[in-house]
């Protein structure tokens, strides 16, 4: 997927398709701190969609959302559908937080999105590599990469809860 029609280092001009298929624009996130995350249903890390809920419900009314992003690319640990992914976040851990439809977050079928967030010529702030499930990428309120998180920083690590505060 090309990212050409997108301005270097603009997050609000990607729209993407949310886990029900409907369009979601980033533009509707300007002036909000957002934490993107690459989830999976069967990965060690899953577990931290219930703090990441839990996170969500506390913080969402400080201009703060969760873009949860399933995607399949480590050791086949998401091989659901959207719908599939959807019923197992609702049914296991109450998931409210927006998520999207699956994407690859690495390799030759990279999303558009993912390309930005780790490629410092895109995102003017740094490369970075998606290590695994979970690793997490925190936007500020001007739509600039801040910063990115391995998959082993837990939802409520101070290090996200003061961001998110200051």
């Amino acid at each position: 997927m090309s990212i050409s029609g997108f301005s270097q280092g603009n997050f609000y001009d990607f729209v993407v398709k949310d886990i029900d298929g409907n369009d979601f624009a980033f533009s509707q996130l300007a002036g909000k701190k957002v934490m993107i995350v690459n989830t999976a249903s069967k990965c060690g890390f899953t577990p931290q969609y219930e703090a990441l809920e839990k996170l969500y419900k506390e913080f969402g009314d400080h201009d703060f959302v969760i873009l949860g992003f399933p995607a399949n690319n480590f050791l086949s640990q998401e091989p659901g559908t959207d719908e599939e992914i959807k019923a197992f976040c609702s049914l296991n851990y109450g998931v409210t937080f927006p998520m999207m439809s699956k994407i690859s977050v690495k390799g030759n079928d990279i999303h558009a999105l993912y390309k930005w967030l780790t490629e410092k010529d895109l995102n003017e702030v740094e490369d970075s590599k998606v290590s695994w499930n979970f690793q997490k990428y925190l936007i500020g309120k001007t739509g600039k990469l801040e910063k990115v998180l391995s998959p082993k920083t837990k939802p409520y690590d101070k290090e996200i809860t003061d961001w998110i505060k200051n």
